[in-house]
């Protein structure tokens, strides 16, 4: 299996040198998990040899300041510096960066309920209802885009116009997110993904050889690695059951 291709905003020079940077970063405050032995359970159902855990970012003010400088880049660059007119956090892990991102930005902040609160049009969206108005939705990561599809939903369903979403890390391995994503009219952008952090690998010998060849295996072809492991090998369960597990 080909190695997955990326959108053409991610294509340009800057990109790659954000990718990497951000790579490092993940690697080097510990974000970065690689576990062959004893793969991962994503809500989802797909199986995983690596895990990323972007809350760790939070801590590091100095790896986050940088981190949200290249996000708030990466908006200006492939959305525009006058297309977002408000930020909103998918609930819980998008909340920070969202809150950094918008102030970078001087624009307001929402965020968004995985589940209702209350009645009305508050009940999922805090803050204020961006009705009318161009909202960038704001998430740490995304695997394959379905909790994006839930929260750009019920802004939209509020009034807020969703056409972009931004995520520090995207697996960009599991099939669907950018189709699903793109038959909602929504672009993902996303300053990183795995091929990124195995590229940054080759700096520093961050982990042994033989996890780094079965991390390569199972990006060359996901689905499988999925299902020889015990997990779903398909998209359409995947979303399945993250919406049951919300419900």
């Amino acid at each position: 299996m080909a190695k997955p291709a990326l959108p053409s905003s991610a294509a340009t020079e800057w990109d790659r040198d954000a990718a990497l940077t951000t790579a490092r970063i993940l690697l080097e405050i510990k974000a970065v998990n690689f576990r062959p032995e004893e793969p991962y359970t994503f809500t989802s159902g797909w199986k995983s040899p690596v895990y990323i855990d972007c809350r760790r970012i939070i801590y590091f003010p100095q790896a986050r300041s940088k981190i949200c400088a290249l996000a708030v880049e990466k908006v200006h660059r492939h959305v525009g510096y006058e297309s977002i007119e408000t930020v909103a956090g998918g609930e819980t892990a998008g909340i920070p960066f969202a809150a950094w991102i918008a102030d970078r930005m001087s624009l307001p902040m929402s965020y968004v309920r995985k589940k209702p609160k209350g009645f009305g049009a508050n009940a999922l969206i805090e803050g204020d209802v961006p009705v009318g108005r161009r909202t960038l939705l704001v998430e740490d990561l995304t695997t394959d885009g379905a909790s994006k599809i839930r929260f750009a939903n019920a802004l939209r369903d509020a009034g807020a116009v969703v056409n972009h979403t931004f995520v520090v890390f995207f697996y960009g391995v599991f099939p669907g997110a950018f189709e699903t994503l793109a038959k909602m009219d929504i672009a993902l952008h996303s300053l990183c993904t795995w091929w990124d952090v195995l590229e940054a690998c080759k700096d520093r010998p961050y982990f042994s050889d033989a996890a780094l060849s079965e991390v390569r295996r199972f990006l060359e072809n996901p689905v499988a690695w999925s299902g020889a492991h015990g997990g779903i090998t398909s998209a359409e369960e995947a979303m399945a059951r993250k919406a049951a597990a919300e419900e």
